[in-house]
């Protein structure tokens, strides 16, 4: 009769989705050397051959990805046992996404509240536009995101609406003097920042060049000091030393912050955290 280690499966879970067996070696605290062998040990075990290997990493066989449910789902029952037998509180770990305007706006001490209540969760973060986020979510890499949505009061499940804002280094835009063309620094083309601060241009009738488009946060604020350019951010991620531009800028729309799963059932660690960010985040 087969006999299945966890610890092979946490293993072989982390490397599906990393998808090197370097980064899942970081992730479990081993070698990369023992996570290779211990991946051949679950291999010899099944008697199947699980990855496809590469100079640039793995990839899952058809017998891995069909393998991976099961492991996930093995993994997730286990957490439920040990937190529902064991007087210690929530067990487990969480992989969990998110803009990173999101991050820097609220999540430092939403993520500390949630720790000091559950210690023994470990949440790894993923920084991602919603584009991004939704494809992770899909591919459980991500076991829980927060997500952004134009229709900020059409779903229910919107937990948080944050008004997307054009920023720059002085506090009006005639100030910036940058005769008839605005350059913008903004996300990337894929988010949906970009596209709403394009598309509110367009509608103004104002000429606009982009001279950034990045999706680091921090590099979006490094130009929108420097005076070069203005961007579009979430309000809550507008630092202190920056302004807020209004007229003639054309009014941005409200972003609805949403929370989006990989699963229909989900581990008590996730569900606890999500449940935490709801309670929590309308606050801010």
């Amino acid at each position: 009769m087969l006999q299945l280690d966890f610890r092979l499966l946490a293993t072989f879970v982390r490397a599906a989705h990393t998808g090197t067996l370097s980064a899942a070696a970081i992730q479990v605290g081993r070698t990369q050397s023992a996570v290779t062998m211990q991946m051949q040990r679950l291999e010899d075990t099944l008697g199947q051959n699980l990855f496809h290997r590469s100079g640039s990493g793995v990839r899952l066989t058809g017998n891995g990805e069909r393998f991976l449910a099961y492991a996930e789902r093995m993994l997730r029952i286990h957490d439920e046992a040990i937190s529902a037998l064991s007087d210690k509180g929530l067990h487990g770990s969480i992989d969990f996404g998110s803009p990173e305007d999101y991050l820097v706006a609220f999540f430092p001490s939403l993520l500390r509240s949630f720790g000091a209540m559950h210690p023994d969760v470990e949440i790894k973060v993923v920084a991602a536009p919603t584009v991004e986020l939704r494809s992770l979510l899909h591919s459980r890499k991500v076991d829980l995101a927060l997500v952004s949505t134009m229709n900020a009061h059409g779903p229910e499940d919107v937990v948080r609406t944050e008004p997307l804002v054009w920023v720059g280094s002085k506090p009006t835009l005639e100030l910036h003097d940058f005769g008839d063309t605005i350059p913008l620094a903004l996300p990337a083309s894929n988010a949906m920042d970009h596209k709403a601060a394009c598309d509110a241009m367009a509608r103004a009738g104002l000429h606009y060049k982009i001279s950034y488009a990045s999706n680091s946060i921090a590099g979006l604020i490094a130009v929108t000091r420097s005076g070069l350019a203005i961007s579009v951010m979430t309000r809550g991620a507008v630092p202190s030393d920056l302004h807020i531009l209004n007229a003639p800028l054309p009014a941005l729309p409200l972003l609805g912050i949403l929370i989006a799963f990989a699963e229909a059932q989900r581990s008590p660690a996730v569900e606890a955290f999500a449940d935490h960010v709801r309670n929590v985040l309308p606050s801010f």
